[in-house]
């Protein structure tokens, strides 16, 4: 089996570039976002609009409610199963996004760990209400860096996670990684990464969320609230969501706000950068804000072409032959 991945940062144009690729190869889109797998979390997660998953279909977004608990182990579980389906009909799946994590799982394997520590998790809780998901991140930080490294410290459920397998096997989540599948790829698969200069990017960004807030991010984010949806849960205190719900149940400036989630997505994204630069079968396209998505497409689909070349996929030939 065959896959053509396509990361980058936040707000790099990945979206863009990747509708015009799909229309190109004939293919559908796996999204690989692990906020844009919440229903009514729209706006925030940048989801792909209706008009956009009419011309190209997409796949894994909408998956659940945003109470619910979804793990990266069941991604790789329902990725796996959407890219059966595509090689089936002999299509060449096409997995887009940000999450490194969710990308590695599906590429690589993932190491599921030990079972859960209910008193454990209770305690760390409890320690989180006392001094703030700050403190378990720098306990995390102390214990296995590479995991701290690319997780937020507002990341709660994943920190206590990495905290509980060190404490339930002795060693860091990050060691358990490197033993496991980590490092080999499943099938044959062609990464391709989007990059661009680092103020053009940052602007982009800033520009963004002020789109967001235009589009009307802020109702967004009230109409999850009056459906019942607390702040504390993972979803809500995703980047955007967080900021967004504290200065609606806590008053303050809405600009501060917008200032505060700039420079968290900007963070973010350097944290992105940071997990995908360990990957060393990505192939980088940097690009340009004059260069056009359909011009950044045709850059993505040579290399393709010469990728899948050598490695002779003769069953998808058809697929990457226009």
């Amino acid at each position: 089996m065959f896959l053509i991945v396509l990361v980058g940062p936040t707000g790099v144009g990945k979206t863009e570039v990747a509708l015009e690729l799909a229309q190109q190869l004939k293919t559908g889109i796996i999204s690989a976002d692990s906020r844009q797998i919440y229903k009514y979390m729209n706006i925030g997660t940048a989801k792909p609009t209706r008009s956009q998953q009419e011309l190209v279909r997409h796949y894994l977004i909408d998956l659940i409610e945003p109470d619910q608990i979804y793990s990266a182990a069941d991604y790789a579980r329902d990725a796996g199963q959407v890219i059966q389906k595509f090689h089936t009909h002999g299509q060449i799946p096409l997995l887009v996004g940000g999450t490194g994590l969710y990308i590695r799982a599906v590429t690589e394997g993932i190491f599921e760990g030990p079972g859960a520590d209910p008193d454990f998790r209770q305690e760390m809780e409890r320690l989180a209400g006392l001094y703030g998901s700050d403190y378990l991140h720098r306990k995390l930080q102390r214990i296995d860096p590479e995991t701290a490294v690319r997780l937020h410290a507002n990341d709660l459920v994943r920190i206590i996670r990495a905290l509980e397998v060190y404490h339930l096997t002795g060693k860091p989540l990050s060691y358990h990684h490197k033993q496991s599948s980590w490092g080999h790829l499943r099938y044959p698969t062609c990464f391709l990464g989007l990059t661009r200069p680092r103020e053009e990017l940052y602007q982009r960004i800033n520009h963004r969320v002020e789109a967001m807030i235009a589009q009307g991010f802020v109702e967004e984010v009230k109409a999850l609230l009056e459906r019942g949806y607390h702040p504390s849960l993972h979803a809500m205190q995703s980047l955007g969501y967080k900021q967004m719900t504290e200065f609606i149940l806590k008053g303050g400036s809405l600009d501060k706000t917008v200032l505060n989630i700039q420079k968290e997505t900007r963070h973010y994204a350097k944290r992105q950068l940071t997990w995908f630069r360990q990957n060393p079968w990505i192939t980088w396209l940097h690009i340009l804000e004059s260069q056009a998505p359909s011009e950044v497409a045709q850059q993505c689909l040579r290399l393709i072409k010469a990728f899948y070349s050598k490695v002779k996929p003769k069953d998808f030939k058809n697929s990457i032959s226009n």
